[in-house]
């Protein structure tokens, strides 16, 4: 199998529940190595809930349960001798709204790595990863200045040097871009470009045109079921669903 081919992340007949309410029934998923997977669908349909669970961020959350399987590189996720802290260092993970601490823009992206011991060579640690959130040459000179001074867009491109910070293999992006201006979004979406050389990345989001520019493969999701799977353009050009089609050409109802 070469390594475009290689699946890096599998969900295998997950259903996640919140109390007595299912909100992903027995979805199987793989996620391609330095590919980038969109999941699409309407409002409620658990697409943040399943995005949210590859890296154990319903943890958090009480009375949420998950039945079935998470795989990273081979290893289930969610074994009980699984660490949650270890997961979330290789599967990174960035919000809807920029969400940048009340701290220096170097407080920001070194942060993660000085909570988790990681203190050599910081300086550079920091400017590589603003350099791969492509924010370096904008912030070079206002390091220590306070990050809430950034425009919308730099705000989340910040937040995507601190995940960038801790060298993950996996970036989950929930709705990175529904907060944004169309100029900013753009610069996220030619960052993601640039990111898949060495990254995996899962997003999920509302814009199908932004999935039908940006993914390699797309999954559309409805009640928690996952209708269809597959690449991106046969998706959008050819799908075998009826209520994909009706989704993807806005007949959705």
């Amino acid at each position: 199998m070469t390594e475009q081919s290689t699946v890096l992340l599998r969900a295998s007949s997950v259903s996640i529940a919140y109390g007595d309410q299912l909100a992903v029934r027995a979805v199987t998923l793989p996620i391609y190595q330095h590919r980038i997977t969109s999941i699409i669908g309407p409002s409620g349909c658990g697409k943040s809930t399943l995005l949210r669970a590859f890296n154990r961020m319903n943890d958090f959350i009480d009375h949420v349960t998950l039945t079935g399987e998470i795989a990273f590189d081979d290893q289930n996720i969610y074994a009980p001798d699984a660490d949650p802290v270890a997961v979330r260092l290789n599967i990174g993970m960035v919000f809807q709204k920029p969400n940048p601490f009340p701290k220096t823009i170097y407080a920001n992206v070194a942060w993660a790595p000085n909570i988790n011991g990681f203190r050599d060579k910081m300086d550079q640690r920091v400017e590589e990863a603003l350099r791969q959130a492509a924010l370096w040459d904008e912030v070079k000179d206002r390091l220590h200045e306070s990050a809430l001074n950034l425009s919308g867009g730099q705000q989340q491109r910040l937040c995507i040097a601190r995940a960038l910070a801790m060298h993950p293999k996996v970036l989950l992006m929930d709705e990175p871009c529904s907060a944004l201006d169309p100029v900013s979004t753009a610069r996220i979406e030619d960052l993601l470009f640039e990111l898949k050389e060495k990254l995996t990345i899962v997003i999920v989001t509302h814009n199908m045109q932004q999935a039908a520019r940006v993914s390699d493969f797309t999954a559309f999701m409805e009640n928690g079921v996952l209708i269809e799977y597959g690449p991106t353009e046969t998706l959008f050009t050819n799908p075998e669903n009826k209520r994909t089609e009706e989704y993807v050409t806005g007949r959705f109802g």
